[in-house]
């Protein structure tokens, strides 16, 4: 036998001893896999270049605020952070006109919906979310044991809310609408979220994850803000990896009152948020000329892609992120096939095989992305 083949049965032993230790709801739950990194595309097809449009990124880049605040932190590396967040949580507060106690912040949403979960959901306790969306919202309740409903959205993939409000019984606990909607791009209005609110019993709690906030530009645009300062039972999760360029620190951030985020500070690891994250977080809320700049270059590769997708025969979903979901006949060799060309995007969502979502990235990058789907389709 092989020193190799000796080794791989060692490997394998600890994790066969402890499996019957794992709690057995856990052991179907599958590991989120994330956009490929362009490193990894680059080594597999010999490229010496690849566009990046899988990950929803900001083709603009950090704020130049949040890199000089970082740079002037770094000597300070060796201290812990605020495990409070005081300055970046009051930056917060005073950007959305609340108070630093309306504000809870973790390490990027996914920490922030997986201490929700925890939270407020307990073994058999129902979770309603739209399907497809965010796979955070599944595995955060599947390693609770909540019972997940997914509620499907309709054809057009825009919401059916008056499906979700018939799907609530005495189990539902909580409630996610994601707007604009990730992988789909759809959006909710503020009179559609009022009206779906009156119709929830207040015992429930309604989670309304705005990742991409900023980009919409939309007539009666969402404003869950009224709904927290009316004192129901809202969170806003928000994020500074989209608009603000900064994906890599993971800061996200709820917005409640602050009796429900109360009860997430108790099950909150202390120094969630690291020193630097904090820093250039704060910073970037004050840098108008970047989420200018930013929100600009968005809307100018939105119509872009109208056009060019347009051109190829290739149609879309309308949206309000900074991406858009593609029907490209078979999605996973579509995918596959632009790698190969140097183009990274996303596809796999479930159900939505005939897709690919691209994210928008700058001009130059989105005519790339146009012209290897020329090639294809």
């Amino acid at each position: 036998m092989s020193d190799s083949k000796n080794l791989d049965d060692l490997q394998k032993i600890p994790g066969d001893k402890v499996r019957r230790l794992v709690r057995p709801h856990l052991l179907a739950l599958r590991p989120y896999v994330p956009g490929r990194p362009a490193a990894d595309v680059m080594r597999e097809f010999g490229l010496s270049e690849v566009v990046k449009l899988a990950s929803n990124e900001n083709p603009a880049g950090p704020s130049p605020k949040a890199i000089a605040a970082i740079e002037r932190l770094l000597p300070e590396l060796h201290l812990y952070p605020d495990g409070a967040g005081q300055d970046v949580r009051g930056a917060i507060a005073q950007h959305v006109d609340l108070t630093a106690e309306h504000v809870f912040i973790g390490n990027g949403s996914d920490e922030v919906i997986k201490l929700i979960m925890e939270t407020f959901l307990d073994a058999g306790d129902e979770l309603l979310v739209p399907f497809p969306s965010f796979m955070s919202y599944t595995s955060s309740a599947a390693m609770v044991n909540a019972r997940l409903v997914q509620v499907p959205l309709q054809e057009d993939f825009q919401y059916n809310l008056n499906d979700m409000v018939e799907r609530v019984t005495p189990r539902t606990k909580v409630i996610v609408l994601c707007t604009p909607n990730n992988p789909t791009g759809t959006w909710l209005t503020h009179t559609q979220v009022a009206e779906f609110l009156q119709r929830i019993p207040d015992r429930v709690l309604v989670v309304i994850d705005e990742a991409y906030l900023e980009y919409v530009d939309t007539a009666d645009r969402l404003d869950s803000l009224q709904f927290i300062r009316e004192g129901r039972a809202v969170i806003s999760l928000r994020t500074f990896s989209k608009m603000y360029g900064l994906a890599g620190l993971r800061l996200g951030y709820a917005l409640a009152d602050p009796s429900v985020l109360a009860y997430l500070q108790q099950v909150r690891l202390p120094f969630n948020v690291n020193a630097v994250a904090q820093a250039g977080c704060a910073a970037a809320l004050a840098d108008d000329e970047h989420v200018a700049r930013s929100r600009a270059l968005n809307a100018a590769g939105r119509a872009q892609y109208h056009v060019g997708l347009g051109r190829l025969g290739i149609s879309y979903i309308p949206t309000q992120g900074n991406f858009l979901l593609a029907r490209v006949g078979d999605g996973q060799a579509v995918f596959e096939a632009l790698m190969r060309r140097g183009v990274i995007v996303r596809a796999g969502f479930a159900g939505l095989t005939e897709y690919i979502r691209i994210s928008i990235g700058t001009k130059e990058q989105n005519e790339r992305c146009l012209e290897a789907l020329a090639t294809l389709c």
